[in-house]
Formats: C-alpha cells, sequence, structure tokens
C-alpha cells in the first residue's frame, strides 16, 4: 500500500508577510483600540459616581518624586469660593458651554495661539483619562470625550474631579492637599482671597506659587477674586451653586 504523500508545508515568501503582517497589525491593533475606548466610556460612566482613586499623571509624579500630597474632598466639604475662583479663572462660561467655549476658541485664533481657550470640562478630561503634554493624539481623544463627559456628569461633578485632581504645586494635588501647604488652612475654611490666590496658580503650578506670588499672581489673584464674586451676582456660577 501506498505511503500517503507528506503534505507540503506553504512556501510563505516574503511578499506573502509584506501582506499578511499589515493586516494583522490594523486587525489587533483595531480591537485594541477599541478595548481602550470601551474601558475609558466604562470610567467615565462609573467616575460620574465613584471618585477616581488616580490619575496618569499623579501615578507618573508619584514615581518621579517618590511619594505626592493628595486627599479627596467632596463638594460640599469645599469653601465655596473655591469652585467660584477655578471658574472665573480657567472658565467664566463654564455653566452655558456643553464643554466648549466657541467664542474663547475664536479669541484664541484670532489671538494667533497666544491665549489658551481650553474649558474646565477639558482639563478636567486631560487631568483623570489621559496623559499631559502638547500632543495632537491626545488633543483628539480630549475633544471626543469631552462631550461624553458633559452629557453624563453634572457641571458640579465635573468641579469636583477637578478641584481633587489639579495640581497645585508640584506634587501637591487637589484643594484638600493645597490649602493647609500654602495658607494652613483646611480646603472647607478658605477665604475668597486664598481661593483666588490658589486658582492663580493654575495652569502653571510648577512656575508659580501661592508662598512666594510675583506682582503677576498677585495681580492675577486679585482679578480673579474680583471675577468670582461677579459670576456669583451674575448668575454664571448658578450651575453648580443650585
Amino acid at each position: 500500500m501506498a505511503k500517503a504523500a507528506k503534505k507540503k508545508k506553504p512556501n510563505r515568501s516574503i511578499f506573502w508577510w509584506i501582506g499578511v503582517v499589515p493586516h494583522l497589525i490594523f486587525k489587533w491593533g483595531g480591537r485594541a483600540l477599541l478595548g481602550v475606548i470601551a474601558a475609558v466610556f466604562l470610567l467615565i460612566g462609573l467616575y460620574a459616581f465613584v471618585n477616581p482613586p488616580t490619575t496618569i499623571y499623579i501615578l507618573q509624579e508619584s514615581a518621579r518624586l517618590d511619594g505626592i500630597r493628595r486627599e479627596w474632598r467632596d463638594f460640599e466639604d469645599i469653601s465655596p469660593h473655591m469652585p467660584r475662583a477655578i471658574v472665573a479663572a480657567e472658565d467664566a462660561n463654564f455653566c452655558k458651554h456643553w464643554g466648549f467655549d466657541m467664542q474663547a476658541i475664536r479669541d484664541a485664533l484670532e489671538d494667533g495661539g497666544g491665549r489658551g481657550a481650553s474649558t474646565v470640562s477639558q482639563q478636567t478630561v486631560k487631568n483623570t483619562f489621559l496623559w499631559h503634554g502638547r500632543n495632537y493624539v491626545r488633543k483628539a481623544m480630549e475633544a471626543a470625550l469631552t462631550p461624553v463627559v458633559e452629557a453624563i456628569w453634572t457641571k458640579r461633578r465635573i468641579l469636583e474631579v477637578y478641584m481633587n485632581i489639579a495640581e497645585f504645586d508640584e506634587g501637591v494635588f487637589g484643594v484638600a492637599a493645597a490649602a493647609p501647604w500654602y495658607f494652613g488652612v483646611d480646603a472647607k475654611d478658605l477665604s475668597a482671597r486664598q481661593a483666588a490666590a490658589l486658582a492663580a496658580v493654575l495652569p502653571n503650578p510648577k512656575g508659580r506659587s501661592a508662598k512666594r506670588p510675583t506682582a503677576f499672581l498677585k495681580k492675577r489673584a486679585r482679578q480673579i477674586n474680583s471675577g468670582a464674586e461677579t459670576i456669583r451676582l451674575d448668575g454664571r456660577s448658578a450651575c453648580f451653586e443650585g
């Protein structure tokens, strides 16, 4: 009885690999990307109720500095002056937009990119889910995720998360850590002047200090203090105070 012929191994030339490898990369890379997107969307829904335990940037800084200062504080346990000061400093139309301040973007474009146009919502998305640094991929992800966060979270929740993960000095994250670090007081006892000084440190906490304020920083804090009172009186703080 004749032996069965041995099965020939396919002759996979370099041209076969050139055709298959990109397909496999695209296939599995696409699946990995969809998995990451699904995980981020899951976290957005979860973080509407659960406090973020940490962030990419906080982990990076903790490793670099061998530890950081951070303590979570609920919105109602933070001085009401603080959210007003942050909105006055970073995003005066916070209560009016859906994540992007189109007027601020137009002004920034007319100014030739000399001023920032990121809203508190965008900064919260970046700080919570993404990484720091100027990068087109990050900016695209930030733009995609911001409307989702605005749709799921309340304005009050956006501010609450922002106040707890923003960096106010090197390795000092959140208002609960920043208040005693700078002024020796609890976050709920911050005065309007102190809250404005903290907000003035943003968005450059490594280059500015409320302990050693420059003339520019003092002037900026006075402007923020005045702006915070203005948005209180004209109703632009109603979405997180009502």
